[in-house]
């Protein structure tokens, strides 16, 4: 399904009964990238997974367009409205949670329950430390330029903490191929919302006062310092709040579909 939004046209998919549940995909990530996590939720949840713009299905009315972290999230501002009439939970992931903080902060009426999963979101950290990860993001975007994917896939998972060589999945997942839409979808990744991240015009101030349950999360095997985590932690301290653990790494959404889906449901349940 297809919903026209200011600059764009977004995909859509909508899955399963019971309580309403958003979840915005990290990296390259679109609504396919979740379909084993989804596949394990559609029993007990109405799931709703998108294609973010720029990606796969959403296209972008003038691909020269710059992207935004406000215009992610007015993105799923508009989603919500059209498809639920009262506030939803969402699980945010990587890049996913950084768009749910900037929707809380402007339309914090949608969702009840935020999952932050590892947020890039450098302004949650203190200045000298923000600096450090905006010049790895910029130094991964001029390594993508100069020498194409292979070599960015190793800065990214150097800097988020991801080991490719001990890979950690659930024994019976068959891991989703890098297709040629993938890689589109990661060029564009890197090339404008790596940009968005570091140009960033939230607030985090504003998080604290958000009437939205926001449970800063983190994968088990994610390095304790690395960008995504210590993210993570900032907004913990931020908030008060403890940070709840999820199977896996960074990625344990998609590695540990049945597990992290397992967790969901736990820090879900009233």
């Amino acid at each position: 399904m297809y919903l026209p939004v200011p600059g764009a046209t977004l995909y859509y998919e909508v899955r399963g009964t019971g309580p309403t549940l958003l979840i915005a995909q990290s990296g390259e990530g679109d609504a396919d990238r979740s379909t084993d996590l989804v596949d394990r939720l559609v029993d007990t949840h109405t799931v709703i997974t998108y294609d973010r713009r720029g990606l796969s299905r959403s296209t972008l009315d003038d691909p020269a367009w710059a992207v935004t972290l406000p215009q992610h999230a007015d993105d799923v501002h508009r989603l919500l409205a059209e498809l639920a009439d009262e506030p939803v939970a969402m699980l945010g992931c990587s890049l996913g949670a950084s768009i749910g903080l900037n929707l809380v902060i402007e339309h914090p009426d949608q969702v009840h329950t935020l999952i932050a999963h590892e947020p890039v979101t450098p302004r949650l950290l203190p200045t000298a430390e923000r600096a450090h990860h905006e010049a790895e993001l910029l130094e991964i975007q001029k390594i993508h330029l100069e020498h194409g994917l292979t070599a960015t896939l190793k800065a990214v998972t150097r800097v988020l903490g991801i080991d490719p060589a001990a890979m950690d999945v659930e024994p019976d997942l068959t891991p989703q191929p890098m297709t040629p839409q993938r890689i589109r979808n990661f060029d564009f990744f890197v090339a404008h919302d790596f940009t968005a991240v570091i140009q960033d015009p939230i607030d985090p101030a504003g998080l604290p006062g958000a009437p939205t349950r926001i449970i800063p999360a983190v994968g088990r095997t994610t390095p304790r310092t690395v960008f995504d985590y210590r993210c993570a932690v900032a907004l913990a301290d931020l908030l008060g709040a403890d940070v709840v653990e999820f199977p896996g790494g960074h990625n344990g959404n998609t590695a540990h579909p049945r597990a992290y889906a397992a967790r969901l449901r736990e820090l879900l349940t009233p």
